[in-house]
């Protein structure tokens, strides 16, 4: 997959400021850290790293957006083959993961569970740390990666999707 050319492909239709709290640069910190996780509990990197570009990519504003993660799963499958090659087991825990990264679920396959708590450890963008009993992995519960990714949301936040991992 080339990251740089869906990043790309992605901002032509992005309806949000570019540099915002749902743009590229949470994606980055998602996907970093997403990855991480992805090591130690053995959730599908691919999958992982779509989710952490595409998750957001087609909100409409930065507030209540309930359809956002509908839109993105649907845009997931639109992408696939075009930009991106992965299975059909791929693209649906993509899909599960896109749909339901707002609503706060805890259960589900492990490679979905990395992706949301991924996600969930980027709040520190917006001031808010994450509750570990709101996180789903007990990798993502751990201070160490908690702290790592809360120092992430300090420091990169004007990280750009360009520099990679």
């Amino acid at each position: 997959m080339d990251s740089v050319k869906l990043a790309e492909h992605i901002r032509l239709q992005f309806e949000l400021d570019w540099q915002g709290i749902h743009g590229p640069s949470h994606w980055a910190r998602v996907r970093a850290i997403g990855l991480e996780l992805a090591e130690i509990t053995g959730g599908d990197p691919v999958v992982v790293e779509l989710f952490a570009w595409l998750h957001d990519s087609r909100r409409q504003n930065d507030d209540y957006d309930p359809e956002h993660g509908e839109r993105a799963a649907s845009f997931a499958a639109e992408l696939r083959d075009e930009l991106f090659e992965i299975t059909d087991l791929q693209l649906a825990l993509l899909q599960e993961a896109c749909r339901g990264h707002s609503d706060g679920h805890l259960q589900a396959d492990v490679t979905v569970q990395t992706c949301w708590d991924a996600d969930r450890l980027d709040l520190g963008r917006v001031g808010i740390t994450p509750d570990p009993e709101l996180l789903c992995t007990e990798a993502a519960r751990s201070p160490e990666l908690r702290r790592l990714a809360e120092d992430r949301s300090d420091r990169w936040s004007d990280w750009s999707w360009r520099r990679g991992r």
